[in-house]
Formats: structure tokens, C-alpha cells, sequence
């Protein structure tokens, strides 16, 4: 398989801009109960929604990135992002899904986020990143871990879900924490 176009290129993956063909993938995801248990997202999604939201990539400003993430030599898996880059502060806040659950648990969406990481800290030279996890996913808040991430704040009853609510974890890294985890990356 060609690798094609690549933005980023760790150890399982490549990160890439998100295209056009990734979209019937994408809404799969998007509209699977297993995956978007783990997200804030309700509402089904459509195919015409994703192409609007996928072909108005290119307007976006520059405080927001989601790419695709795909196996070295293999398929898309997911998606990362950076979003809400706050520049006056510098800090942003990130959201992936591995959407092909057989790459689930197995150190796929921690190359990725080492890689992003890569990028926020060290090209965009931002200092902080957060993310907002429902405590009951044991695997995204291990995985937060291996990146250098600590749980700073929990929002008691936060999320609904299933007609109960659950704990949302904030779970932060700053570079000065993450940057000796790079090098040890970098060397394995």
C-alpha cells in the first residue's frame, strides 16, 4: 500500500489532512453506539453532513486540526485532533477515536498522541494540553497516562448516558512533563 500523503509518521501510524475517501468511515464511526458511548456525540450523522464538514476543512481557522490516523502501510483507523488552541494562554485540547476496535488496546492511539504532541509542543509551541474523559474508559484515560497526562479535575455526574451519569475526568500534560517521554520514544 502506498503511504501516500503524510504529516506525521511515528512507530503504527501516520498522521495525515483528513480526505474525502476516509467519509464512509468516518460516519460509521460517528453513528456506532460501542464508539460514541466514549464521546459527547448523540445525534446521528449523515453522509451529506460529513462531506459539508470534511470539504470546509481547508476554511478552518487556525485554532483547530483534525487529522486521520492510518496504520503504517495498512488502513484509516481514526481520527486526532487539536482544538481550541488558545494562543494568549497557550494551551488546546484533544479528542481521538480509533474507530476500527480491532486496533483498540494495542498502542495505536498512543503513537498517535505522542505524535500530535510532537506537533503542539514542539512546531506550535504551545505549552499545555488537556482532554475530557467519561471515567469509565479505563483505556482512553491508561492510554492519557503513557502520554504524560494527569488527571487534574473531575465533574461529578457530568455526562449522561443510558439514562445515568458518569464522571468526566480532565486529564492534562504540560511539555516540560511530556518532553522526557518524547525522548524516550524517540529512542525505542
Amino acid at each position: 500500500m502506498s503511504e501516500g500523503v503524510i504529516f506525521r509518521k511515528g512507530k503504527k501510524v501516520i498522521l495525515r489532512p483528513i480526505e474525502k475517501r476516509d467519509m464512509h468511515k468516518l460516519v460509521i464511526w460517528l453513528n456506532d453506539p460501542e464508539i460514541t458511548g466514549f464521546l459527547k456525540r448523540r445525534f446521528p450523522l449523515s453522509m451529506i453532513e460529513e462531506s459539508e464538514w470534511i470539504s470546509n476543512q481547508h476554511k478552518r481557522v487556525e485554532g483547530d486540526v483534525t487529522l486521520a490516523v492510518r496504520k503504517i502501510n495498512g488502513p484509516l483507523i481514526g481520527t486526532i485532533g487539536l482544538h481550541r488552541i488558545n494562543w494568549v494562554h497557550g494551551h488546546a485540547t484533544t479528542g481521538t477515536i480509533i474507530g476500527e476496535k480491532k486496533y483498540w488496546s494495542d498502542g495505536y492511539g498512543t503513537d498517535a498522541k505522542m505524535l500530535l504532541l510532537d506537533f503542539a509542543f514542539n512546531e506550535l509551541g504551545l505549552r499545555k494540553i488537556y482532554s475530557r474523559v467519561l471515567a469509565f474508559n479505563g483505556r482512553s484515560i491508561r492510554y492519557s497516562e503513557k502520554c504524560g497526562y494527569k488527571k487534574e479535575a473531575c465533574l461529578k455526574e457530568h455526562h449522561l448516558l443510558h439514562g445515568e451519569y458518569h464522571d468526566e475526568i480532565i486529564m492534562s500534560v504540560f511539555k516540560k512533563d511530556w518532553t522526557p517521554l518524547w525522548q524516550q520514544y524517540k529512542k525505542i
